[in-house]
């Protein structure tokens, strides 16, 4: 399976961005409110200055223009340097004299702006249609050329708007975050929730806010609750009747495995005894595998712990199952010397190592090699490999092996297995024991991996 671009750190940044922000609800919202805040920015701000702009020559130039002849007469005519060194010491402006007699400019450090000089260099972009004149050049009576300008160099040496502006927008933003994180914190609860309810438990029903009076995510919590329980009732109806009918079918059973012991053994009914009692055989496994699924099943499964000795309890199984599979006898347990002892539930582990180890020889070819069974120490875990060299399992297939009544084969014939309930029962044995069980095509055959883990500083056999 191919790992997704935000697990691997080869991907480029933007495209794990992408793709986190893409599975988050959460930031989505944050990124929506915060191109809001924009959009609302920008069309109060682009709205404020075209109402400005078109206000601009009915109302606030000719005031301008006003002022501006106010400081030219100020000036005087010729030009006076003293006046003109007190105004600009006054007011927050330059001044640039040009002219036969006078030549003085109020800040010569700072350079002239570009909207004064206009696109050719000397005219200002701008000009009043009425009367000639720009807003900001005045010409005296003796020839003297005025150019007035804002004196920007305070307003650069201050903090910047933009700053503060987007100091403020992070802060609504962290703010917004905080609280879109707040409000979606129920979604936590249920996929949580959710995972338990998948998982079969179902004792701890999911958190709902304000269950007196919930809002949406409270009532989807209590729905969710109210389905996790109709599904714990319905599977412990089906826990039940399996048990009850498990429990029922025994005493019949063992009646007609009776009846068929009791049969004269004779050369004309011989083999139909055989089989009969071979059919009850089977029937009465399939019955203790279900009962013993639903008891492992169980939210109150209890364990039998005792030292168990696991190579020895594998030839042990090896020789019960050589009565049913005649290549048995060639498979060898392959361990390393000096194996401990375990604390393990003895009944249940010899259930796991003969499923296991059945299930291999029915899958095994005939003219490949036997199935193989290796016993492995890996720290505070043993291992438990069986595996077969048969033709595999498709691999659309291998997540649902080890489900109960599952079957890669849509035909139920003997010789191509048997319910579906070994390797099902095979993965509640391992996670009875705190362990997992894991199955992978070795190609050829398949390979069946139990890890168990064992207490530290256990005892070797």
């Amino acid at each position: 399976m191919k790992p997704l671009c935000e697990d691997d750190p080869r991907c480029p940044w933007h495209q794990r961005a992408r793709l986190a922000l893409r599975r988050s609800l959460r930031w989505r919202l944050v990124l929506v409110f915060l191109v809001l805040a924009l959009a609302l920015a920008v069309t109060f701000l682009g709205g404020v200055q075209k109402a400005l702009s078109v206000g601009w020559r009915a109302a606030a130039r000719p005031l301008l223009i006003d002022y501006v002849d106010r400081l030219a007469q100020d000036v005087g005519s010729p030009p006076s340097i003293a006046r003109a060194q007190a105004l600009v010491q006054r007011l927050p402006i330059t001044l640039r004299i040009e002219g036969p007699a006078v030549n003085w400019v109020s800040h010569p450090e700072l350079p002239r702006p570009d909207w004064m000089r206009g696109a050719t260099g000397r005219e200002p972009p701008w000009r009043n249609g009425d009367d000639g004149q720009s807003l900001l050049r005045r010409t005296t009576a003796d020839g003297h050329r005025l150019e007035f300008g804002l004196h920007v160099l305070g307003w650069e040496q201050r903090p910047r708007v933009a700053w503060v502006t987007l100091g403020v927008l992070l802060l609504l933003t962290a703010l917004a975050y905080l609280y879109v994180r707040r409000l979606l914190r129920p979604l936590d609860d249920i996929r949580a929730g959710a995972q338990r309810f998948g998982a079969g438990a179902f004792d701890q029903p999911i958190p709902v806010r304000h269950a007196h009076k919930p809002d949406e995510l409270g009532q989807l919590a209590a729905t969710i609750n109210t389905m996790g329980s109709d599904i714990h009732q319905m599977l412990e109806a089906k826990r039940a009747l399996l048990l009850a009918m498990s429990h029922e079918l025994r005493s019949p059973l063992t009646r007609a495995r009776l009846n068929a012991e009791l049969l004269p053994e004779t050369a004309e009914v011989e083999s139909q005894r055989q089989a009969l009692l071979r059919d009850l055989g089977e029937m009465a496994r399939v019955i203790t595998d279900l009962l013993e699924s639903e008891r492992l099943a169980s939210r109150h499964v209890a364990l039998h712990r005792e030292d168990v000795d696991l190579v020895e309890l594998a030839r042990e199984v090896i020789a019960e199952l050589g009565d049913r599979h005649p290549g048995a006898s060639a498979i060898r347990v392959q361990a390393p010397p000096a194996w401990p002892l375990l604390p393990l539930d003895r009944a249940r582990m010899r259930l796991l190592l003969r499923n296991l180890l059945d299930n291999s020889l029915r899958h095994s070819d005939p003219a490949a090699p036997p199935p193989e069974l290796h016993l492995r120490r890996l720290g505070e875990a043993v291992e438990i490999e069986v595996r077969d060299h048969g033709p595999g399992v498709p691999p659309e297939h291998l997540e649902r092996l080890a489900q109960a009544f599952y079957r890669p084969d849509s035909a139920r014939q003997r010789t191509t297995g048997g319910v579906g309930l070994g390797l099902y029962l095979c993965r509640l044995v391992a996670q009875a024991h705190g362990g997992r069980l894991e199955l992978r095509n070795a190609q050829p055959g398949l390979e069946a991996r139990v890890v168990l883990p064992v207490p530290p500083g256990t005892a070797a056999g």
